[in-house]
């Protein structure tokens, strides 16, 4: 894109405007539903982080109610950016989900050698899985003892036995199937489409306008280059439909520029955006946050260069203007903080934060304030 930039900004103005956005400075008091649907998505490979990431956005909160906001469907996980679990909005889930299938990686020879399902047997086998989950939530046992009862799919016996991760991927991406409440340790499946916030897929030119604008209304301003990561590195949206995506909201983006650097974000935003004043806010946040997943760690405004490995590594970061400053490690009562910028907020900023962390978690938290790096990370619960 390669239009005329219509304001400037400074990245401290754009971070915090996006701060904002995030419900992070101030703090939000939107639903964990709500929390989740402005996000995009909430990466749920550690249920922990997880819960962490959608109460430190709350100014009430308790502990539980991400997974009993699943139990009632109020948002639902499905394999989503990066191949990995995600907690979605059933009213946005599917905008990244039809952006996710779009590639039809289960039409692969590789996949059609293995499975020995070709592209034409997919609807028969989806409607199979389906059935299978009328009468609730199945784990993958249960799921694959019923799917295999058809005598067109007994061969995929020992992939339901191996646990069939790779098989179901697809199923969810396609909207066939969620994961339900986990039942003694276990994932169990359920069928989306009997959630009745489930809005299901929408056609792939109505879903990529929606996604990059979702992305530019929480994750803005954002460089062409940010919008390819998050929908392209993210779900394989493919480079030539996002511009294409990118193209077709013509004057509902606006170029900015920030510090040099061309960025958008949607129309409506640029008001509130031109308003914005730098934070000073200074959060912990859980590893792996959307804060610093949601541009890229190798977005060196949010996370500086020599601190990518940590924050990879999935150290928990606090952030001092929108900045990644620093880690955080809990281990029992003890909270350490490890502070890795030569800029640093008042000693009663972090203390204040750390008073909030430790009502989040339920203890009486001791901070230990260095500036000697670690490289160890710790659960955030």
């Amino acid at each position: 894109m390669d239009v005329p930039v219509e304001a400037s900004v400074t990245w401290e103005q754009a971070l915090a405007w996006r701060s904002e956005r995030h419900l992070l400075d101030p703090i939000g008091s939107a639903s964990v539903a709500d929390v989740v649907r402005r996000l995009g998505a909430v990466p749920s490979m550690d249920e922990s982080l997880a819960e962490l990431a959608v109460r430190t956005r709350r100014q009430t909160s308790r502990s539980g109610e991400l997974a009993a906001a699943l139990a009632d469907g109020t948002v639902i996980k499905a394999f989503a950016f990066r191949g990995s679990m995600n907690y979605l909005s059933p009213e946005d889930g599917g905008i990244y989900l039809a952006l996710r299938s779009a590639g039809r990686q289960w039409e692969l020879p590789s996949w059609v050698d293995y499975y020995r399902l070709t592209p034409s047997d997919w609807p028969d086998f989806r409607a199979a899985v389906r059935e299978a989950l009328d009468a609730g939530p199945l784990t993958i046992a249960e799921l694959g003892e019923a799917v295999v009862r058809n005598r067109a799919y007994r061969h995929l016996g020992h992939v339901f036995d191996d646990g069939a991760k790779t098989l179901i991927k697809p199923l969810t991406w396609q909207g066939d199937i969620g994961f339900a409440p986990p039942r003694d340790g276990q994932h169990t499946f359920q069928r989306l489409d009997l959630n009745p916030r489930w809005t299901g897929l929408p056609d792939l030119d109505d879903a990529g306008p929606r996604a990059v604008t979702a992305y530019l209304r929480t994750y803005g301003p954002a460089t062409v280059d940010r919008v390819h990561y998050w929908l392209g590195d993210g779900l394989s949206a493919g480079r030539k439909r996002i511009n294409t995506w990118l193209s077709e909201l013509g004057d509902r983006l606006v170029p900015v520029d920030v510090d040099g650097t061309t960025a958008y974000v949607v129309r409506q935003d640029v008001d509130s955006l031109l308003a914005a004043r730098a934070s000073n806010a200074v959060r912990f946040l859980p590893g792996h946050d959307q804060w610093v997943m949601g541009p890229g760690t190798k977005d060196g405004r949010v996370t500086p260069q020599s601190r990518r490995d940590l924050i990879t590594r999935k150290a928990n970061p606090v952030i001092f203007r929108g900045v990644v400053c620093g880690t955080w490690a809990r281990k029992g009562d003890d909270l350490t903080v490890v502070w890795l910028d030569r800029r640093r907020p008042a000693d009663q900023a972090i203390e204040q934060e750390a008073v909030r962390l430790g009502t989040l978690v339920g203890r009486e938290l001791t901070v230990t304030l260095t500036s000697s790096p670690t490289t160890g990370a710790t659960r955030a619960g």
